[in-house]
């Protein structure tokens, strides 16, 4: 069955270990409904596509800046400079670059194009029981290439997962649901006004939406949840935020949860927010070392939710 529904992605993650059981192919959607001070992907933030320039890739021939219709370019002794206020991303740069130093962030892509370039993993998924997961950015954002691809890996017998921080309306969340095999949800604060401090938005809906996620799975116990919270260091790392966090899964969502699993701080990305021109505020933060994982994971243990299901992953600060 054709399916031309459209959207915008970044780009496919294959051989991916990290977004769900096996090994998957994740798909990165375009476009956040969050602006999380952390996020290590800040490239997925904006729904429009933007083109970043990788300097050590430039050879200095000048050619994007001939090519460029709105005159957005220029180059001075720092390197290349985008005025975006003038660009119109067309991608002429893009196309016009010798060493691909030019990158284009955001495709349009169809379902069915999208389905074909899936399928070539399925051996991945068959031997190691992994599959495709929907990722971002966020996916609701976009619900019709979400629901398109959902719908069409299940008939092709290939294992699902959607990656959500649950602010979407409950019908989105609800489609996008019984379309998948796995849940991955974000709880990320749990005092609301941190959260919006954070994030730029409140988090009662994410909670909501989480307490009827827990009902949803009570009458289909074939689904699985797993809820991550990221450790950042001056934010959600802290024994009050894990503690609440733990105690709230605790009452609402009972046997619900199968994993809760603490994703460690990632600093790889400070290059991102450079070549976009953005300022962020954790650029001097570190990686956590190994005994701060560790307490991190005792104060969710002892919070009240079963410690078995509770899960630390990432990198520790190497210690000299």
């Amino acid at each position: 069955m054709q399916n031309s529904e459209q959207g915008i992605i970044l780009h496919l993650q294959r051989l991916s270990t990290e977004d769900g059981p096996g090994i998957r192919t994740t798909v990165f959607f375009k476009g956040c409904p969050l602006r999380c001070a952390w996020c290590h992907n800040p490239e997925s933030i904006s729904p429009q596509p933007q083109v970043q320039w990788l300097e050590q890739r430039c050879i200095g021939c000048g050619g994007c800046l001939k090519v460029c219709p709105q005159g957005a370019l220029h180059m001075n002794s720092d390197g290349l400079r985008r005025d975006r206020a003038l660009c119109q991303v067309c991608g002429a740069c893009a196309e016009s670059c010798p060493a691909n130093a030019q990158e284009l962030l955001g495709q349009r892509v169809s379902a069915d194009a999208l389905l074909k370039e899936l399928l070539k993993d399925r051996a991945f998924f068959e031997k190691s029981g992994g599959g495709v997961t929907l990722s971002g950015g966020e996916p609701s954002l976009q619900p019709g290439l979400a629901l398109a691809l959902l719908h069409g890996l299940r008939e092709r017998g290939i294992s699902t997962a959607l990656d959500t921080c649950g602010l979407c309306s409950r019908e989105t969340l609800v489609q996008l649901v019984e379309a998948s095999d796995l849940i991955l949800y974000d709880v990320k604060l749990f005092d609301s006004q941190a959260h919006r401090l954070f994030t730029g938005a409140n988090n009662e809906r994410i909670l909501e939406n989480l307490r009827w996620l827990g009902e949803y799975l009570r009458q289909h116990p074939e689904k699985k949840l797993w809820v991550r919270t990221p450790l950042i260091p001056g934010a959600t790392a802290a024994p009050e935020n894990l503690g609440a966090i733990g105690a709230w899964l605790a009452e609402n969502l009972g046997n619900q949860v199968e994993r809760w699993e603490l994703c460690a701080f990632n600093n790889l990305c400070r290059d991102k927010y450079r070549r976009l021109n953005l300022r962020w505020d954790f650029a001097e933060t570190g990686l956590m070392s190994a005994a701060e994982l560790a307490q991190a994971g005792e104060w969710a243990r002892t919070a009240g939710f079963a410690p078995e299901r509770v899960f630390v992953t990432g990198a520790a600060r190497v210690e000299h």
